[in-house]
């Protein structure tokens, strides 16, 4: 049977695992009572196996604790698939790190964001291009999303169009072709999941000038960025 498939590129804190479930979970809550009947939801682990489930007719590629640029064997063996699924035009879907290394795979540069880390619940623009996406132009012109990223898209890739931005980071969801988008943002994010890395992360906000008790009070409900995913699924 034919399969949205998540490639999980990462797992989450043990704490958000136990009280949430890992990455590939929160996109499954997410999506699975919007899948059409005649699609399966299927998990290709890209750290443990480089052979990719059959039937696939579009993927969603999570985020991960990994950095793009340390390059590890699993992950850069993700650039030629993602090269040929752009190539075959396979619906994608990256976000975080999945977004980082579809721009990485596609001939762009993700590596340290010269401004350090954005967290929490914060405010993303789109673009004019943005507006006329069939995905991104059906949320408001203005959203809040979840954020947690040290890493960003540093140089686009060729043929690579800008879909949003904000004030910390000017490509935070990117188009590569018909069907091929990722995005900085965490629309599978929950505002307890949200809060739960802004408490990991509260020695390394501090130590940047953030205040992560307001960034804790600022967790906010992300409707419109949420409704990304089941826009995508029912594009398919």
């Amino acid at each position: 049977m034919a399969s949205v498939v998540i490639i999980k590129t990462g797992d989450a804190f043990p704490e958000v695992v136990d009280q949430h479930g890992d990455f590939e979970q929160l996109f499954i809550e997410q999506v699975q009572d919007t899948l059409p009947d005649h699609l399966t939801l299927d998990v290709w682990d890209a750290r443990l196996t480089s052979q990719p489930p059959e039937d696939i007719v579009a993927a969603i590629i999570t985020g991960s604790h990994s950095m793009v640029s340390e390059q590890l064997p699993w992950s850069e063996a993700l650039k030629p698939w993602l090269q040929q699924a752009l190539a075959d035009d396979l619906p994608l879907l990256g976000v975080c790190y999945g977004h980082q290394l579809m721009a990485a795979a596609f001939g762009g540069v993700s590596d340290y964001h010269p401004a350090g880390r954005e967290s929490g619940t914060r405010s993303v623009r789109l673009t004019q291009a943005g507006r006329q996406d069939p995905l991104l132009g059906q949320l408001p012109e203005c959203f809040v999303a979840h954020l947690t990223h040290a890493q960003a898209v540093m140089q686009l890739p060729p043929d690579t169009s800008i879909l949003a931005h904000n004030c910390h980071d000017a490509h935070q969801a990117l188009r590569y072709g018909p069907r091929q988008w990722s995005v900085q943002f965490h629309p599978e994010f929950s505002p307890p999941v949200m809060r739960a890395y802004i408490e990991r992360q509260r020695a390394a906000l501090r130590d940047q000038g953030e205040d992560p008790d307001q960034l804790l009070q600022d967790v906010a409900e992300t409707p419109d960025a949420t409704r990304l995913l089941t826009r995508f699924i029912a594009m398919l």
